[in-house]
């Protein structure tokens, strides 16, 4: 039996710059896509209890696990936090505000859609997101990874699901049901999630990796 640690998935060759030209509507999660929840867990660790590095190791065991991150309090032992988490302007991704607005300079279609509080919408425009469509599954009712969410992504953009790529760090959530959806799909590597799920061979089926939003707009740039 090989024992060796899985070697994450090296980086999706770029698709050619002819594939990506239909390319209308750029759809973004918003937890370790938009947002660095680092600040977050921290916050939620010292209330039930733990210091941030038992959570975020338990956290690590029930991503590995496939379960849902809410998992992590009967893991821990702990009752569930209840003071709400908020998203901070701080808690941005260094270059989620500038590739947001690149996008719709360049004349994408730009929304953020994910599985949040219903006022996590508010706090994302306090905090200077400006899209075309911000969407939250509390508000819609519906969570990733259902199939409904996703058509209710393109319904609301009323842009076909070709024509739309979805961004995400996950790739349960959002790369496999997006594709499923038939749309095109972007994995960021990076929260735990992202750094996880890079080890598993169904990250080769998004149609590009990356490790920052950075290197998505200049691909994107770069066929406009």
């Amino acid at each position: 039996m090989d024992t060796r640690s899985p070697r994450a998935a090296p980086p999706g060759p770029s698709p050619s710059p002819r594939s990506w030209r239909d390319v209308r509507a750029v759809v973004f999660d918003v937890g370790e896509t938009l947002v660095d929840e680092t600040r977050q867990w921290t916050q939620v660790a010292h209330e039930v209890g733990v210091t941030p590095l038992v959570l975020m190791a338990m956290l690590g065991v029930v991503t590995e696990r496939a379960e849902p991150h809410h998992h992590v309090w009967q893991a821990l032992g702990t009752d569930p936090p209840r003071t709400p988490v908020d998203i901070l302007p701080e808690d941005l991704y260094p270059d989620a505000l500038p590739t947001l607005d690149a996008l719709r300079a360049a004349g994408y279609v730009v929304a953020v859609a994910g599985n949040q509080p219903a006022r996590a919408e508010h706090q994302l425009r306090a905090a200077g997101v400006e899209v075309d469509l911000m969407a939250t599954s509390a508000r819609w009712g519906v969570a990733k990874p259902s199939p409904a969410f996703f058509a209710r992504v393109v319904t609301d953009l009323g842009v076909p699901a070709r024509d739309v790529l979805y961004v995400g760090d996950r790739i349960d959530n959002d790369v496999l049901p997006a594709r499923a959806a038939g749309m095109r799909t972007a994995f960021v590597r990076r929260g735990p999630w992202g750094h996880v799920h890079a080890q598993r061979p169904d990250a080769a089926l998004a149609d590009v990796r990356v490790d920052s939003l950075r290197e998505l707009t200049a691909l994107l740039l770069g066929v406009r």
